[in-house]
């Protein structure tokens, strides 16, 4: 879920580089639709199974939508902050329990950002 044409950038370049494993990336823009209505296109697209909603931003729409939805739901986590790293890792680990799946998207994600060159300073 992202703003504007954002998740379908990222799920394109995504298949351009893992083929079909890209497949259970399904898109969701905020453009044109309510609070209500991004709820109601991820109910509809999450079905009942365990699902994992990538969202742009935890405090913008698609994020809170995202938790909205998936709050009561045994089976589902919502990462925030999603960027290219974060869905590669998904789309090649999916099949691991969630308890499993979502620490490794967070620090993938979080690895997935550096500075270059690195600063004087030490940081990355």
């Amino acid at each position: 879920m992202a703003h504007g044409t954002m998740a379908d950038g990222l799920i394109d370049a995504v298949r351009r580089i893992a083929g079909g494993a890209a497949d259970s990336l399904l898109p969701i823009s905020n453009e044109g639709r309510s609070p209500q209505e991004l709820k109601s296109a991820l109910q509809d697209l999450a079905g009942q199974g365990p699902v994992v909603v990538f969202a742009d931003l935890l405090s913008g729409s698609c994020g809170m939508a995202a938790f909205a939805s998936c709050r009561d739901a045994e089976q589902g986590a919502v990462v925030c902050g999603v960027n290219l790293p974060v869905l590669l890792d998904f789309v090649f680990h999916r099949d691991l329990p969630m308890e499993e799946l979502i620490p490794r998207l967070v620090e993938k994600g979080r690895d997935g950002i550096r500075a270059l060159p690195q600063s004087k300073g030490g940081g990355t």
